[in-house]
């Protein structure tokens, strides 16, 4: 007669293949496989004219009809000129914006620009932000998934009712097109903050691309005290709260400061360039090379222009090479420095810098004023150098925490290329 045999489980087998084993570096096992991410929106461009658009989310069920996609109706160029077209409405109502009289003359300076907290021009902020909002929501629903076709209505209410409908989700834009996510947005209920409709205040935000793959290196390094660089203009010093971040850096890592191009690129030029975190504090500007196609570049105190192809061909040397280490996450506080390409096949520092090695890159897509930088860069190094929290937890926090209590969206315009997971590893 057969007889059923009782099992006990007494060890779980699963969680052999989905851990990393422990490591000589990590004997501990503290790094561990990351978790799935929730939703990856995969834009790719087949040809100029010819977009397509595909979403996965994470733990759901793939439909009958295969996984939701759509074929866009619009070009690549359009949806560029959209971005630019974004970027200067939140460069020109925002970081430029001026008060006038009764007969339309200005009244002072910039006020949005000379304050963090925008607590005293709460009327002003709250209207504008709301047009920047619907800007972002007409940026996503009647520009990029625009249509009337079967197919693509059917992925643009998937993919808006995800978005409105869940919050905090770690979302990936793996694309071609590098557009400023974070300040796009769904259109919430009546009763909701409408503000709260910005992808990067609902969730945590990332930008991804064909060419963002990092080259094999050697396990990373963990130990008790950070090591970090700040790469600086000198004459940025004395601006917000630049010294508070020294200060910060100084006491609790092992801090090298760099004021001029030679030691940043030497630095650069070395097989083994072992930081946790490198932090520009610099200016960035587009530069005229003649071309249609300005480049963007950073500048130090000397005011050499360091680009994506400078730093490329430093490294360049070391390609291949299993020898070689290059893992910092980078945050690039200097303006533009958030736009990693303005269209498919054009280089930009933080793509060069990922393509290199570079755990992450966090920057702002547009002209920046210096005193909500230096505000921003200090709340932010404050927590990651805890080590706690991934950089994309810690972007959606102090984007909810300026909105919230500042009511300032500038937090929106920073974002993470190929960083929502970056963590800094201690053994503390």
């Amino acid at each position: 007669m057969s007889r059923e045999l009782t099992v006990d489980i007494v060890h779980n087998p699963s969680s052999d293949f989905s851990l990393l084993p422990p490591r000589a570096s990590d004997p501990e096992g503290r790094l561990r496989m990351r978790e799935p991410l929730d939703l990856v929106v995969m834009l790719r461009q087949h040809s100029p004219d010819r977009l397509h658009i595909a979403a996965f989310a994470h733990g759901q069920r793939t439909p009958r009809n295969g996984t939701p996609n759509a074929y866009l109706t619009v070009t690549a160029g359009e949806i560029l000129r959209s971005a630019a077209r974004l970027r200067s409405i939140w460069r020109d109502q925002l970081v430029r914006h001026q008060p006038l009289d009764a007969d339309g003359m200005p009244l002072g300076g910039y006020p949005f620009s000379e304050a963090v907290d925008l607590s005293a021009h709460v009327d002003s902020a709250c209207r504008l932000t709301g047009n920047l909002v619907e800007e972002g929501h007409y940026f996503l629903e009647e520009k990029l998934l625009a249509g009337t076709d079967r197919q693509i209505s059917g992925f643009r209410a998937f993919l808006l009712d995800l978005l409105a409908g869940e919050e905090r989700m770690r979302v990936s834009f793996d694309s071609d097109l590098h557009l400023p996510w974070p300040m796009l947005a769904v259109r919430l209920p009546d009763g909701q903050d409408p503000r709260h409709g910005f992808l990067g205040y609902r969730h945590q935000i990332e930008q991804t691309g064909a060419s963002a793959y990092a080259p094999a290196q050697v396990d990373a390094n963990i130990r008790a005290v950070p090591v970090t660089s700040l790469n600086t203009d000198s004459t940025l010093d004395g601006v917000g709260r630049a010294r508070d971040v020294y200060k910060l850096l100084n006491k609790r890592t092992r801090l090298t400061v760099r004021t001029r191009s030679e030691p940043l690129l030497e630095a650069l030029s070395e097989p083994v360039l072992d930081e946790d975190v490198m932090y520009f504090w610099c200016h960035g500007a587009f530069v005229d090379n003649g071309s249609p196609h300005p480049h963007l570049a950073v500048r130090l105190s000397d005011g050499l222009p360091i680009d994506a192809d400078l730093v490329e061909r430093k490294r360049s040397l070391h390609h291949g090479s299993t020898d070689a280490h290059f893992r910092p996450f980078v945050l690039l506080n200097a303006c533009h420095t958030g736009q990693t390409s303005p269209e498919p096949g054009l280089k930009h520092l933080g793509g060069a810098l990922v393509k290199l090695g570079a755990d992450g890159v966090l920057g702002p897509q547009i002209e920046i004023p210096q005193l909500f930088a230096s505000e921003y860069a200090l709340a932010f190094l404050e927590h990651y150098l805890c080590g706690s929290d991934t950089a994309g937890e810690i972007a959606m926090r102090l984007v909810r925490r300026f909105v919230d209590d500042h009511h300032n969206p500038l937090a929106l315009t920073y974002s993470v290329y190929c960083g929502i997971d970056s963590r800094l590893e201690t053994t503390g």
